[in-house]
């Protein structure tokens, strides 16, 4: 049976409230793709915004009824094309669904829904005195839903993990439509296989997440922030490589090059760049005494690799105005023209090399690539920069994608850190896994949703 968007709508319709079904092709058309530059999409049927978990119910059962695809959906900032609309799909956008349920100083978990914005529940944590650790550069806008999708991490990931290391459980609506609990509330609990940490990372292909408990962290010390200018990025590589090496764990250790840094200048005219082409931020939250011996060795670490300038900040409103600066990376480079943002992670002693291999790429394919980074974890974001119009420019932008994804797969790291597969790196998946992994994990998919239901075409559309 052939569906059209009058009959999606219409058995929608009748199983949810009206007003959340969207066939409006304006509407419709806001919410076809996430940010991910070149990655294709198609025309869905209908939007639906449900605003409960049973309306979530209601949605899958209507479309598994009629074997509509779905694809789940937060606030578009991904950059994977993992939130990509495929012809003739339904869009489930959940960022209606964004309360705070519940918040508990004594247990330190937040219960909330999927649509919640990062920042929302940082700033509602904050009034208990609690915090919630995971940081990306999205978070005035990206949702937890999404973060959780991707497993997202962000600047403190290189202290305090990941995503998944602060979901503790998650109700989920399956392909058959039933809506289960998974995980738990507790700190500890090892009772049968780890199902909720499956989803952390699947992408919306395995089910909708439609609430999610979180771990929570006490309120932390004031951070101390020591910056370093380099003039290439093997030195500021090294002193990477030289804090990692030491006895200091940051709270936040990030790079930009000159690239990231004259465009954060053009647009905000903060003079970045006028100190060197590479940039180190450092910080330590570790509490008196410790924090100044701390921020002391990163210093000293940074002066060893070379840095032309380096100083520890004791004007707060400047430090944290540089951390904003790395933030305004990519928006910066977009002003510029479509950016095809990389998301490699390696070794951390093989950062400086990683670096180099980056550079050799720009200049082998005469692209433009400027990078930031989550340095202290080995989370590099080569930003792939090509003019509007220009096709020759693309096409080689695209070599210098996968070109990176090789080589940081032959330096023993992962295809992506915290952006996830997408539609952009479904082929290099196969390549880091293998094929026997690979189809374990169309095993899993298979098991949880045996029609394709949810999301297809992404994660695992790769053959090998």
């Amino acid at each position: 049976m052939s569906v059209t968007s009058e009959l999606a709508a219409e058995k929608l319709s009748a199983v949810i409230d009206r007003s959340l079904v969207v066939t409006d092709t304006d509407i419709v058309n806001s919410y076809v793709h996430d940010e991910a530059e070149w990655a294709a999409y198609g025309k869905p049927l209908a939007v639906v915004r449900p605003r409960s978990t049973q309306d979530v119910q209601a949605i899958v059962r209507a479309c598994a009824e009629l074997g509509v695809p779905i694809v789940p959906r937060g606030a578009g900032t991904g950059l994977s094309g993992g939130a990509n609309a495929i012809d003739g799909c339904v869009m489930v956008s959940l960022a209606a669904m964004n309360a705070i349920i519940q918040i508990s100083a004594e247990d330190k978990i937040a219960v909330v829904q999927p649509g919640i914005v990062n920042d929302d529940l940082r700033t509602a944590c904050a009034e208990h005195g609690l915090w919630y650790p995971p940081d990306p550069a999205s978070s005035p806008w990206s949702t937890i839903g999404g973060n959780v999708s991707t497993n997202a991490g962000g600047v403190c990931c290189v202290k305090y993990g990941v995503t998944r290391d602060y979901v503790l459980g998650i109700q989920v609506v399956l392909a058959n439509g039933e809506a289960v609990r998974l995980g738990r509330r507790t700190m500890k609990g090892v009772a049968g296989l780890d199902l909720c940490g499956l989803f952390v990372g699947s992408e919306g292909t395995l089910g909708i997440i439609t609430e999610i408990t979180v771990r929570l962290r006490s309120a932390r010390a004031a951070e101390q922030t020591v910056v370093g200018y380099f003039d290439t990025l093997r030195d500021a590589g090294q002193a990477v490589s030289n804090i990692a090496a030491s006895e200091v764990v940051p709270s936040a250790l990030e790079l930009m090059d000159k690239y990231c840094l004259l465009a954060v200048d053009e647009w905000t005219n903060m003079g970045l760049s006028s100190e060197g082409d590479v940039l180190l931020l450092g910080r330590t939250d570790a509490p008196g005494e410790s924090g100044e011996r701390e921020a002391e060795i990163m210093l000293e670490c940074m002066e060893r690799a070379g840095a032309t300038w380096s100083v520890r900040s004791t004007d707060q409103e400047e430090a944290d105005a540089l951390f904003q600066a790395r933030r305004l990376a990519y928006p910066a480079l977009e002003r510029l023209g479509p950016v095809l943002c990389e998301d490699v992670c390696v070794p951390r002693s093989l950062v400086p090399e990683m670096l180099l291999r980056i550079e050799a790429i720009a200049k082998k394919y005469e692209t433009q690539i400027a990078t930031v980074a989550h340095a202290g974890d080995g989370n590099l974001h080569p930003m792939i920069l090509a003019p509007v119009g220009d096709d020759e420019a693309r096409v080689r932008g695209l070599q210098c994608y996968e070109a990176i994804i090789s080589e940081a797969i032959a330096m023993g790291g992962t295809i992506t850190g915290e952006h996830g597969v997408g539609l952009l790196k479904v082929k290099s998946l196969v390549e880091e896994v293998g094929p026997v992994v690979m189809d374990l994990h169309r095993s899993v998919k298979q098991a949880l949703d045996p029609n394709g239901l949810f999301n297809p075409g992404k994660m695992f559309a790769a053959q090998s």
